[in-house]
């Protein structure tokens, strides 16, 4: 598979359980393309708490060190709370990064610059644990990413067709 194969793949995905539960959707874009100048274009359009952060790892901020490929996590809904914004920051971060470097350890991914990975987070606003939500943002993402660059099986879309009339949400029907 080439890296021009992977743009515009998407997916996602969803680690732990509430209400340390991380869900995610990933999408990734050839450099150059037109998904990653949009990509590129969420990044530097930061509005008030959303602001998309270059998924990076280090023990103190002058140690920072981008994670490669280059991802940027964004959160779905603005962090209400100090302790909501660090695991963001913080446990979300972590576990995309180990997630990132993950596919990459698998050959699944290169660990430069050819491909961009864009990750939209959901975190649930009762999550208190930083270790359980970086595992769960690790799981999800790593997932979410399996799926981007291998596809789903054919089983699962025939079963989705075949059970059309039944699919369900937890959302579906809430007021």
């Amino acid at each position: 598979m080439t890296v021009t194969d992977l743009d515009g793949r998407i997916a996602q995905g969803w680690g732990g359980t509430n209400p340390d539960g991380v869900h995610v959707n990933v999408l990734l874009a050839e450099r150059g393309s037109a998904t990653a100048a949009s990509m590129t274009s969420t990044f530097a359009g930061p509005t008030t708490g959303f602001t998309p952060i270059l998924v990076c790892v280090g023990p103190d901020q002058p140690s920072y060190e981008t994670v490669n490929p280059p991802t940027i996590m964004l959160s779905k809904t603005a962090p209400e709370t100090e302790l909501l914004s660090s695991l963001v920051s913080g446990a979300c971060q972590v576990g995309i990064a180990q997630a990132v470097l993950d596919t990459v350890a698998a050959d699944l991914l290169p660990a430069d610059q050819s491909v961009l990975v864009f990750v939209s987070l959901w975190l649930n606003p009762e999550a208190k644990s930083h270790e359980k939500v970086r595992d769960a943002a690790r799981r999800a993402t790593a997932a979410a990413l399996r799926e981007t660059v291998l596809g789903r099986a054919p089983e699962d879309a025939a079963r989705l067709v075949a059970d059309r009339d039944r699919l369900t949400h937890p959302f579906y029907g809430v007021v």
